[in-house]
C-alpha cells in the first residue's frame, strides 16, 4: 500500500513535488547527473578551495583558527569576543573543529600545518555532502536541468571558492542552509518541517543566529496551506513545528553547557550575538568596524557570481513573465506558489543585509544556496522561452544554431570569468600561506614572530612551529588587537584561559597598548614591501633594512594601489600582448630574521 498522505499538504502538480505515492520513474535526459557524481564534482571543487583559497578575513584567523589552536595546543591569540565578560563566540562550534584537528594528530606524519589543512579538507567534505543533498532534491523535485545549472553556479563561482572551506560560522550556516532548504523543498515521503527547522536551528545556534531567517518563507508556506485545509491539518502543522523547535532547544542546551563549561558562567551565546549586533547601543556594535553603502552586496555578488547573480535577481520577474504569457493549461497555482517560495529566501536575505550599515562579504554566505537555486531556475526559464520554435514568434525565427551559440557564449564566458577570478585571487593573495615553512628548520621553541602593519594577514598559529608565538609591534593601526589566551593552569586545569578574564579587552575597538611587544624581542618579522610606497614612522620598510634583517622567505603579493581595476578583478597574464596599464603590479610579502650581531 502507498504511504498515507500528510494532512495539510497540497497535492503537487505535474512537474512539481509529487504526492506520497510511489513516484513514476523519470525518463533519462541529457542533463541528468547522479547525486554521487555531483558529490564528486562538488568535493573536488571544494578540495581545491581548501588547498589554495587564501584566508580573506582576519576574523577567520583570530576568532576561529586561534581559539581552535588554543584548545588543541594550549596557547593562541584571543579576541575580546572570547572574553567571558562578553562571551559572543560559541565554544561548542570551536570544539567540533578542534576534535577534527586532534584526530589528525592520531595519524602518521602529523604536523600543525597538517592539522590546519585536515580541518579544511573536512569542511570541504561536509560542504560537498550538503551541496549534494540540495542537488538531489532539486533534481527530483524540479528538473534535472535546473539541478545541473545549480551545480554549475556553485562550482564556477569565486564566492563558493571563498566560502566552501572557510572556517567561519557564516560558512557553517551555509552548509545547514543547503540541507534545511532541501528538507523544506522535498515533499516526497511527507512534509519534513521538523527536520528543516532543526537544520536551520543548527546553523543558527552553532553558526550564525541570523541565518534562521532564511526558513521564514517555507514556514509561511506551510502555515498558509495548513489554514487553507482543515483543523487536523493545522494541528499536524503545529506538531511538526514543535518537534523541530524542541530539537533546536535541545541543541541550544548542549551549546549552553559546553560554552558554560569554558566561560565558567551562565551564557547563551546566540542571544549575546543578537544583542551585540542589534541592541548594543551608541559606540558599540558592528558599525564601529566600518559601514558600506546599500549597493555593496550588489557589487560584491557581481564579482563573486557574475552572470549567476544577475540571473538570481531576475528569477522572480522572469517567472512572473512566464506565468503571464504561458498558455492557461500550462499554469498551475500550486506550482507557481511553490516556485515563489523557493525563490524568496535569496530576496529576503539580500534585502535584510543591504539595509544594515555594516557589511562584509561573509554575511552573504548563508544565502549562497538560495542564490544558486534562483539563478538555475532563471536560466531554465530563459532557455525554455529561447527554445520556442514557432515561426510566428520573434524567438522562433532565430536559427537554432545561433541560439545555441548565444547561450554557449554566455555560459562559457561566465565560467571563464569565474575561473579567472579564482586563479587571480590565488596568485595575488596567497603569499601569507606560503612563507612560514622555513621556520620548521630554523626556528626555535620560544621564538617570536612579529607583525606590524601586516597583523591582519597572519594566517594562524598552525603555521608556526610548536611553542613559537605570534606577537604584535606598534604600527599606524589604532584599533584593538587580539591578546593571548592565558596559559595558566588553575581551577580545573586545562583551558583556564577560556574563563580567566583577559586584561585590556573592550567592545568599542579602543586600542590597548598592552597588546604590543618591543621589536627588539622579535626573532622573526613579517612585512610587505611595495615599490614606490612611502615608509611611515611606525611602518618603515623592514624588508629594505638589510642591516638588521635577513630575508628568509618571500612571495609575490599584489600591489592593489598600482594595479588596474580589471587586473585586480580577474587574472591577466603578464605577457607582451597585454597593455602595460592592465598588467598586474607586485610587491613582496616576506618573512624576515633578525641578524645576530657579532
Amino acid at each position: 500500500m502507498p504511504p498515507k498522505a500528510v494532512k495539510g499538504a497540497p497535492k503537487a502538480p505535474p512537474g512539481g513535488p509529487r504526492s506520497r505515492s510511489r513516484p513514476k520513474k523519470k525518463p533519462a535526459t541529457p542533463f541528468a547527473v547522479k547525486p554521487i557524481g555531483a558529490f564528486y564534482v562538488f568535493f573536488i571543487a571544494n578540495l581545491l578551495a581548501a588547498l589554495y583559497a587564501p584566508i580573506q578575513d582576519c576574523d577567520e584567523t583570530f576568532n576561529y583558527w586561534e581559539p581552535t589552536h588554543y584548545l588543541s595546543h594550549h596557547y593562541g591569540l584571543q579576541t575580546w569576543e572570547y572574553s567571558p565578560v562578553y562571551a559572543i563566540r560559541s565554544w561548542l562550534y570551536i570544539s567540533l573543529h578542534a576534535l577534527v584537528g586532534s584526530f589528525r594528530r592520531l595519524l602518521p606524519f602529523t604536523t600543525k600545518i597538517g592539522e590546519f589543512y585536515f580541518i579544511r579538507y573536512a569542511l570541504a567534505f561536509v560542504c560537498a555532502l550538503c551541496q549534494m543533498q540540495m542537488f538531489r532534491v532539486i533534481n527530483n523535485t524540479l528538473n534535472p536541468r535546473i539541478a545541473l545549472f545549480f551545480m554549475m553556479a556553485l562550482i564556477f563561482s569565486p564566492g563558493m571558492f571563498h566560502a566552501s572551506a572557510s572556517f567561519l560560522p557564516s560558512s557553517f550556516a551555509m552548509y545547514t542552509t543547503f540541507v534545511g532548504m532541501s528538507m523544506f523543498m522535498n515533499w516526497r515521503g511527507g512534509l519534513k518541517t521538523a527536520q528543516g527547522i532543526f537544520c536551520f536551528a543548527v546553523g543558527g545556534i552553532l553558526g550564525w543566529p541570523f541565518s534562521m531567517a532564511l526558513c521564514a518563507p517555507f514556514l509561511l508556506e506551510e502555515t498558509v496551506f495548513a489554514f487553507l485545509s482543515d483543523k487536523d491539518a493545522v494541528i499536524d502543522a503545529i506538531m511538526r513545528g514543535l518537534r523541530g523547535v524542541i530539537a533546536g532547544i535541545l541543541l541550544l542546551a548542549a551549546e549552553f553547557l559546553v560554552s558554560g563549561f569554558f566561560y565558567r558562567r551562565l551564557v547563551v551565546v546566540p542571544f549575546n550575538i543578537v544583542f551585540y549586533n542589534i541592541f548594543a547601543g551608541p559606540g558599540r556594535g558592528p558599525d564601529i568596524y566600518g559601514t558600506e553603502p546599500w549597493h555593496f552586496y550588489i557589487r560584491n555578488l557581481l564579482l563573486n557570481f557574475n552572470i549567476w547573480f544577475v540571473l538570481a535577481v531576475a528569477a522572480l520577474p522572469l517567472f512572473t513573465l512566464q506565468k503571464i504569457f504561458s498558455k492557461p493549461q500550462q499554469a498551475s497555482t500550486v506550482t507557481g506558489l511553490r516556485s515563489i517560495i523557493f525563490m524568496s529566501p535569496f530576496y529576503l536575505w539580500l534585502a535584510i543585509f543591504s539595509s544594515q550599515p555594516h557589511k562584509e562579504e561573509r554575511f552573504m554566505y548563508p544565502a549562497y544556496p538560495a542564490l544558486a537555486l534562483n539563478a538555475a531556475m532563471a536560466l531554465h526559464i530563459i532557455l525554455a522561452a529561447f527554445g520556442q520554435s514557432d515561426p510566428k514568434t520573434l524567438i522562433g525565427k532565430i536559427p537554432g544554431r545561433l541560439k545555441l551559440l548565444i547561450v554557449s557564449m554566455v555560459v562559457i564566458g561566465s565560467v571563464d570569468v569565474g575561473l579567472a577570478r579564482m586563479y587571480g585571487i590565488y596568485t595575488a593573495y596567497s603569499a601569507p600561506l606560503k612563507i612560514y615553512e622555513p621556520l620548521e628548520s630554523i626556528g626555535s621553541s620560544g621564538d617570536s614572530v612579529c607583525f606590524g602593519k601586516e597583523w591582519y594577514r597572519f594566517p594562524s598559529s598552525y603555521h608556526l612551529p610548536k611553542n613559537m608565538h605570534a606577537k604584535f609591534i606598534k604600527s599606524e593601526f589604532k584599533g584593538l588587537l587580539p591578546g593571548e589566551f592565558s596559559e595558566a593552569m588553575t581551577g580545573f586545569g586545562l583551558w583556564s584561559g577560556a574563563w580567566l578574564e583577559p586584561p585590556g579587552m573592550n567592545d568599542q575597538n579602543i586600542e590597548d597598548l598592552g597588546k604590543y611587544t618591543e621589536i627588539r624581542a622579535c626573532n622573526f618579522l613579517v612585512d610587505t614591501y611595495y615599490p614606490d610606497s612611502e615608509p611611515a614612522e611606525l611602518e618603515p620598510h623592514y624588508i629594505l633594512d638589510t642591516e638588521h634583517w635577513d630575508r628568509v622567505a618571500c612571495a609575490p603579493f599584489l600591489d592593489a594601489s598600482r594595479t588596474h581595476t580589471l587586473a585586480r578583478t580577474i587574472w591577466l597574464p603578464n605577457m607582451p600582448f597585454i597593455p602595460e596599464r592592465f598588467q598586474r603590479k607586485w610587491g613582496e610579502h616576506c618573512l624576515l630574521r633578525k641578524k645576530v650581531k657579532a
